[in-house]
């Protein structure tokens, strides 16, 4: 049953992006030498919960990220979810000059 004095996180809408990368979470705890099982206890979670984050079932907060990276004695980038196409930053083109303008030699 649902406590009412128990503050609900918000959901993350079906489809939306991770903050996680869920195989990098994955292979960070397989280089750590832990099982889901270990890793949930270190961090106050079940191993479902793990599973859930490694299969990309259940986010990982940002605040989630760094304990884990303190555990797993990773670089926090290692966990993190890493930009889509349309995400990534393009780099700007210069300016292009205005037409029957007089190109530098």
């Amino acid at each position: 049953m649902n406590d009412p004095q128990r503050p609900t996180a918000a959901r993350r809408p079906r489809g939306a992006p991770l903050d996680h990368a869920p195989e990098g979470v994955a292979y960070a705890r397989r280089q750590a030498g832990l099982t889901q099982q270990e890793l949930g206890a270190a961090l106050g979670l079940t191993r479902q919960r793990i599973w859930d984050i490694e299969a990309g079932r259940r986010n990982a907060s940002p605040e989630l990220l760094e304990r884990m990276a303190a555990r797993l004695d990773c670089p926090l980038v290692v966990l993190q979810a890493k930009p889509t196409e349309d995400e990534k930053p393009r780099r700007s083109e210069p300016p292009k000059a205005p037409e029957g303008a007089a190109r530098a030699p």
